[in-house]
């Protein structure tokens, strides 16, 4: 609180510059380097989310980035804190999400003899994030707290770290605030749209996919009006399927791990191709095969609010230089060609996503995953939110669950294990009136399984499916195809996770039939607690389209032959 002599600590300071910049939520672990702010936090209307790992408080606070566009905040102790929470920093780095770790620092007159705990931010991270910085003067807080914010969410978004030197925090100075930071949108020339709309005229099987971030619901809405004007086929990319709603008649489909066959066709088969957001990075274009690089034979338009990602993998053949947001708005200008020449083609994208998707496959075992997406989609109101980890188990949720709405899928394109139960927990405590499921697998959950002991603590009535196979499914799948019968280091001895789920004081069930799965879900909601779903999975079940023996078998065979 500000004292009479209009002086305040520098951990007042700095807590006093998240309000200004619109912040309400943050998450930490508490540690000794950062007093003077946790202490700030007392007097100020900001919520804080004790967490139990800093990993999981890192994630937390990307997927807050995610979900608002602005940056989300963690709090996390020096040394062995701030290392825990460098995995939230890699997924904020890889999926473009604008967030800001505060790091506690010993005091200033220990550094540089390594001090107990004491690491040197800027080497450590330096590579990691968009940039990382230690304030050593609190009349400076106001100018570098701005700056990250600026740094964090324009451009290209990303990760900031801020390390703060405990006896920093506690000095008194007499200081200003900053003005909020504000994103910067970045437009596209005339002349871009002008040619922009001379090659889709020109076009014969032209494609739009979406990706990356600093989208927004009206953004999505201009792309989805722009889509019926054209007719125009649109693609999500990996992990971005919120970006356009699946039953929408010019959807076909999302272009990441286990795509459908017929999508790669028409998109190979295509003569421009539009990426609006994204990077295309390794996922979406299966393994850098999709197109030539550094000159695709297609040609290819690349939409990207940073310059140093255009051109940086492909040479687009038209490069424009703004953010998704002012981008869907320019869209607007564009007028569709007399005769729409894809019309045709456009119906049959969607029929073959329809089909895709419409009803899953057989698998081995009692416990149909994909019959359970199925079921789901049918249930969750279009507001819900579903966030995933990384493994095998979440490509039956891309498949099978169809989002309808902006900001309602939370999963790291980055493939972080351990990712989906921290979403989930800061999804909720952000939006406490939606539904928020977690869907994850059995070494995927315990990556992170300990935030479940925060949503029990915070009342936040989240859902987990947890998907148990008794392995690293993906690495098992991959040993297979690589390696066929010398299985080593992928089996997993799992506990019991609807007892561990009632030892935190949630809801916990087994099922271990696809048809017990309705009333179990319903019961869990019912509860009103954080609860566990304990999914029972045959481990032949490795993905939806093929078994875990059939896997092996083709292995051998191909490597007989």
């Amino acid at each position: 609180m500000r004292a009479k002599d209009n002086m305040r600590s520098g951990g007042e300071v700095l807590v006093d510059q998240l309000l200004v910049n619109g912040v309400r939520h943050v998450f930490c672990v508490p540690g000794e380097s950062y007093l003077a702010a946790l202490d700030a936090f007392h007097d100020r209307d900001i919520a804080v989310t004790v967490c139990r790992q800093e990993g999981g408080a890192v994630m937390m606070a990307e997927a807050i980035g995610k979900l608002t566009g602005r940056p989300g905040i963690a709090f996390v102790t020096r040394g062995p804190g701030a290392t825990n929470g460098s995995p939230g920093l890699h997924i904020a780095k890889q999926d473009s999400s604008p967030m800001i770790m505060f790091v506690g620092q010993v005091a200033r007159e220990m550094r540089e003899r390594e001090a107990f705990q004491e690491l040197d931010y800027r080497a450590v991270f330096g590579s990691m994030v968009k940039w990382a910085t230690e304030i050593d003067d609190p009349a400076r807080i106001p100018e570098i707290v701005s700056r990250a914010f600026h740094v964090a969410m324009n451009g290209r978004p990303g990760p900031v770290v801020i390390a703060l030197p405990e006896d920093m925090l506690m000095e008194r100075v007499t200081v200003d605030d900053a003005l909020a930071a504000d994103p910067i949108e970045t437009w596209p020339g005339l002349t871009d749209m002008s040619h922009l709309q001379k090659m889709l005229w020109a076009a014969e099987r032209p494609v739009m996919l979406l990706g990356g971030s600093r989208w927004s619901e009206t953004a999505c809405a201009a792309v989805r009006r722009f889509a019926e004007r054209f007719e125009l086929p649109i693609v999500t990319t990996f992990r971005r399927l919120h970006l356009f709603e699946a039953v929408h008649p010019c959807y076909a489909g999302d272009l990441g791990v286990g795509i459908n066959p017929k999508l790669l066709a028409r998109i190979k088969a295509a003569d421009l191709v539009v990426m609006v957001g994204g990077r295309l990075g390794e996922m979406p274009s299966q393994g850098y095969t999709l197109f030539d690089i550094p000159n695709p034979k297609t040609k290819f338009v690349h939409v990207h609010p940073d310059p140093g990602e255009l051109g940086r993998v492909y040479r687009p053949d038209l490069a424009i230089n703004a953010a998704p947001t002012a981008f869907a708005a320019a869209l607007e200008g564009l007028q569709p060609p007399n005769e729409i020449r894809w019309r045709a083609e456009t119906k049959i994208a969607h029929e073959d996503y329809v089909g895709w998707t419409e009803q899953p496959t057989k698998v081995p075992g009692p416990v149909n995953f994909g019959e359970i997406m199925v079921w789901l989609r049918g249930q969750l109101p279009g507001e819900s939110i579903v966030t995933n980890g990384a493994g095998n188990f979440s490509t039956w949720m891309h498949r099978f669950y169809r989002f309808s709405r902006f900001a309602t899928l939370l999963g790291p394109t980055s493939g972080s294990m351990g990712y989906g139960l921290p979403a989930a927990v800061a999804a909720k405590r952000l939006y406490p009136e939606r539904t928020v499921v977690c869907v994850a697998g059995d070494g995927d959950f315990l990556m992170n399984g300990q935030e479940f002991a925060t949503a029990v603590q915070y009342e936040l009535p989240i859902i987990v499916l947890l998907m148990d196979n008794g392995m690293y499914g993906t690495i098992r799948a991959h040993q297979e195809r690589e390696f066929p019968t010398r299985v080593i280091g992928t089996f997993l001895r799992n506990p019991d996770f609807a007892a561990y789920a009632r030892a935190f004081g949630g809801f916990g069930a087994t099922i271990e039939r696809t048809e017990d799965f309705a009333e179990a879900f319903k019961a869990a909601k019912a509860s009103g607690k954080p609860a566990i779903l304990h999914l029972k999975v045959d481990p032949e079940a490795i993905n939806p389209n093929i078994s875990l023996t059939a896997l092996r078998e083709r292995s051998l065979a191909a490597k007989a032959n």
